[in-house]
């Protein structure tokens, strides 16, 4: 049985790598438009691959040293000789579904600007089609890899399910980490370049967005790529297989009376990955739009397809729990309240974040009064905004819990738990097209603009620029829910792995209460740490911005060329530099606390840090989004529109808003569980031996 369950798992990731080549040729071979647009686009695209290629370099050396590392404890029994392999896949995979989707991004951004000279529809679905092939490359590339390394280890070296889960847990740890470097990097690269276009531009020159005579405007939207499109390519496909090897982890414990049951249980989460897959494909092809679309009814265009995905995986996933687990129906209850979870979240970000409610357009009045107004009702606005996620995931966790058995059997009911992960991730494949559209619409504005395009082809693709950027900020919103419901499954698994027996969680235990700092600290220590290297690099463009101006003779006339690559080669340096101390927080800290505080202190450390990042990040994500919509509300021709004393101030929060939703926001998600997967691979060593076991407590 559980051959041939792998192997409709395997033709389910097929088919998405599949589709996603087959619009990916399909987005390929529509027009650029004119020979400005194609060269302005090989600009951007050159820039991205230049960034993108060195970044690799980089990490590499990264994967090298902790390669040999794991062949060391492999050597002296540690570990399986399987899991240093698998730490490399999973960075390499993750790194690949980011340049995938860059790929087509890149090729998007002319052709959507060329779409919407036709019609707003043409460039919807364009930007739509290209964001398709992000979203069923990941989910197709992750649940392939873990798949095919499962049945390497099942079936060809016979591995028991324990040390196979172990194995694939070294995996997601790749995978983490390769995310949280694209992540961190990506975003200081976007926002430094943002930052410095916008503040000189903008409020100092004076002069409209992505205007060719910005120096910074090319690296501007070369961020949009290797940021939004791949760092969020490489942080949900972590979170993608994260949710699924944990969820199996935790089945391994939950149902060892039985190997039949602990063997469904465990290819359970890849059979609904695979239902999702299915219904992501179908759900792309319900997006459409007419001409002269509002706000309101461009979001109903793409929410009609991410619901249909959500009520096609929701059937199919009831069919298959009530056919293979008829005992534990309420695991259904489980997945069902993980895809609410989703949607909900989603929901109630979109309110908190999108021009056509109440929140944003109030914050876009408050520019009227100035800057400081509007960056203290963009912090209120998101810290408002974290209490309903927080409610919704508490509620999922509870329900996921109890209908899963959890009051007969704990462990049961943590299983539930984890699948409400996987539920909510289910329908990753057009949740992530959705994200990954709004940086393609963004470029194809930048185009339209560097283009001189007439100013209705702007109009559109202002409007769905207007809606990448609550699409970005819902996805942000989903990523962190699931970064969440993944990162308490992974704090299970590691409880599991030490032995619950074997541990003192109660708060009044002094490695618990301090781990809990630690942990509610780290968030913290790691925005900061991301926020200051946007802030130092963004100087650094703004100096040579400012410089060109003044220096480049006929450049504000439009009479000269700006020196474009000296902004992007400026962004390329200062990211590879400053990734490297945030990224290797996430390692080295889950390391220093298990040898310090032992595993109880690893427990409280994992579980401040994500009850405090959770809240942290869904509340930069909203207040960065509530800000960047504002300006837009306001550049639509509300409250004084362009170039007035409102749009200024509207532009400074943005500003600060930029480095709080692309960079430090979507990063933190990451950081949790790249904390919890650390933890996991080195439990073994850190329960052996640490400080406080060694002096009694």
């Amino acid at each position: 049985m559980d051959l041939t369950v792998s192997t409709i798992v395997l033709i389910c990731a097929i088919l998405a790598i599949a589709f996603a080549l087959f619009n990916f040729y399909s987005v390929k071979k529509k027009p650029e438009g004119t020979e400005t647009m194609a060269g302005i686009a090989a600009k951007i695209r050159s820039g991205a691959m230049a960034y993108l290629s060195r970044q690799y370099k980089t990490v590499a050396v990264f994967f090298a040293v902790l390669f040999v590392i794991f062949i060391i404890l492999a050597a002296v029994g540690s570990m399986s000789w399987f899991a240093p392999f698998a730490f490399v896949t999973g960075g390499f995979f993750s790194a690949l579904a980011g340049y995938v989707g860059m790929k087509i991004a890149t090729y998007a951004n002319s052709r959507t600007a060329n779409g919407a000279r036709e019609s707003l529809n043409k460039g919807l679905k364009i930007a739509f089609s290209s964001g398709s092939v992000m979203g069923l490359t990941v989910v197709g590339l992750g649940l392939l890899n873990i798949v095919v390394w499962y049945m390497i280890m099942h079936f060809m070296a016979k591995m028991s399910d324990n040390d196979t889960m172990q194995v694939l847990l070294t995996y997601g740890m790749g995978a983490s980490s390769m995310a949280l470097f694209a992540r961190v990097g990506g975003g200081i690269f976007t926002k430094a370049a943002d930052v410095g276009a916008d503040l000189v531009g903008k409020v100092e020159a004076g002069i409209p967005e992505d205007d060719p005579r910005n120096p910074a405007c090319i690296a501007d939207n070369v961020g949009d790529n290797v940021g939004d499109v791949a760092g969020m390519g490489a942080d949900l496909y972590e979170s993608y297989v994260g949710s699924i090897v944990s969820c199996g982890a935790l089945a391994v414990g939950a149902f060892s009376g039985s190997s039949e049951l602990q063997l469904t249980a465990l290819m359970l989460p890849m059979l609904i990955a695979a239902i999702g897959i299915i219904a992501s494909i179908i759900g792309t092809f319900f997006v459409s739009t007419k001409e002269c679309a509002t706000q309101k009814m461009l979001l109903g265009s793409l929410r009609k397809g991410t619901y249909a995905a959500s009520i096609l995986s929701a059937i199919g996933s009831a069919a298959l729990i009530f056919v293979m687990m008829p005992d534990n129906k309420g695991l259904f209850v489980s997945v069902i309240a993980g895809l609410l979870a989703g949607v909900l979240i989603g929901y109630f970000t979109e309110y908190y974040t999108s021009d056509s409610y109440k929140p944003t357009q109030e914050l876009s009045a408050s520019s009227e009064t100035g800057s400081a107004t509007i960056i203290i009702n963009g912090i209120s606005l998101g810290m408002v905004s974290t209490a309903i996620p927080v409610v919704i995931i508490s509620i999922a966790v509870l329900v996921s819990f109890f209908v899963a058995g959890g009051a007969a059997s704990a462990e049961t009911g943590l299983y539930g738990v984890a699948l409400a992960a996987v539920g909510m991730l289910s329908t990753l494949g057009i949740t992530l097209a959705t994200d990954a559209y709004g940086p393609v619409a963004d470029n194809a504005g930048g185009i339209a603009e560097m283009s001189g395009l007439e100013k209705k082809v702007r109009e559109r693709t202002d409007a769905l620029d207007s809606l990448g950027n609550t699409t970005a900020a819902t996805g942000k919103g989903f990523a962190i829910g699931s970064a969440a419901l993944t990162a308490l499954a992974l704090i299970l698994t590691y409880v599991d792995k030490i032995g619950a027996s074997n541990m003192d969680l109660r708060v009044t235990n002094p490695a618990v209460l301090i781990g809990l700092f630690i942990g509610a600290m780290l968030p913290f220590l790691f925005s900061a740490m991301t926020m200051k290297a946007v802030g130092r690099a963004a100087q650094q463009i703004v100096v040579e911005v400012r410089r060109q101006f003044r220096e480049i003779k006929g450049l504000m006339e439009g009479k000269a060329e700006a020196d474009y690559r000296s902004c992007v080669d400026i962004c390329t340096k200062s990211a590879l530099r400053e990734m490297i101390l945030p990224a290797a927080l996430g390692i080295i800290a889950p390391l220093v606390v298990g040898f310090i505080l032992g595993p109880n202190g690893v427990v409280g450390m994992l579980a401040g840090a994500l009850i405090c990042g959770f809240a942290l990040a869904v509340m930069m994500a909203n207040s960065g989004g509530a800000w960047d919509n504002a300006k837009k509300y306001i550049e639509a021709g509300n409250f004084g529109g362009k170039n007035s004393k409102n749009h200024k101030a509207a532009v400074v929060g943005d500003t600060v808003g930029d480095p709080f939703k692309d960079t430090s926001g979507p990063s933190v998600n990451i950081l949790i569980k790249l904390l919890s997967m650390v933890s996991i691979v080195f439990a073994g060593l850190v329960a052996s031996g640490n400080l406080l076991g060694l002096l009694g407590f």
